[in-house]
């Protein structure tokens, strides 16, 4: 349970903050923030006196909604508190539907046909998804290699073979050009 404490002078109130269940217990204490918190309180609802407790803190038995509203507490000499509303919800109700011929079929015979529906809805979603990634990313693959491909500038091999021809003419002019000295 999860309470607020409201504070505002030396007393303090604390109560639930989220709404309240139909039937189950509040506990409000009231405490002021000096002394020890076991001194007795008188507790407000709408500007009522409810009861005094001796301890501090008064429990609400099986809330209603009659219960709902501002509750404020006072200790004598002390002060009161700033009020505090409480909110009380009803409980879910659950409803047993009568048998009868004209029931629908239970869930489990649906659950087949129901299944294999959404399977088959998945299925195509993918596929209307991944169809158009897939198409989109082999045309910009191409086009990228397409243009790869123009931008080469390639050498043809014939002008290789003729540099290596010429290369090999000038060794063979180098090589016929030796010279003999005798000493």
């Amino acid at each position: 349970m999860v309470n607020l404490t409201v504070t505002g002078g030396s007393v303090i109130l604390q109560s639930p903050v989220l709404p309240v269940m139909e039937g189950d217990d509040v506990t409000l204490l009231c405490k002021t923030k000096t002394t020890p918190s076991n001194l007795p309180a008188a507790f407000y609802k709408d500007g009522s006196l409810i009861r005094k407790q001796p301890t501090g803190h008064m429990t609400i038995q099986h809330v209603s909604r009659s219960d709902e509203g501002l509750y404020k507490c006072d200790i004598s000499g002390h002060g009161e508190s700033p009020s505090s509303w409480i909110t009380v919800t009803g409980r879910p109700t659950t409803t047993t539907s009568p048998t009868t011929s004209t029931n629908m079929p239970p869930t489990s015979a649906l659950s087949p046909y129901s299944t294999t529906l959404h399977l088959v809805i998945r299925v195509v979603c993918h596929v209307v998804v991944f169809c158009p990634y897939f198409i989109s990313t082999f045309i910009v693959v191409s086009l990228y290699r397409l243009r790869a491909k123009e931008n080469d500038p390639t050498i043809p091999m014939a002008t290789a073979t003729n540099a290596e021809q010429r290369l090999c003419e000038d060794y063979d002019d180098i090589g016929a050009v030796t010279s003999e000295h005798q000493f």
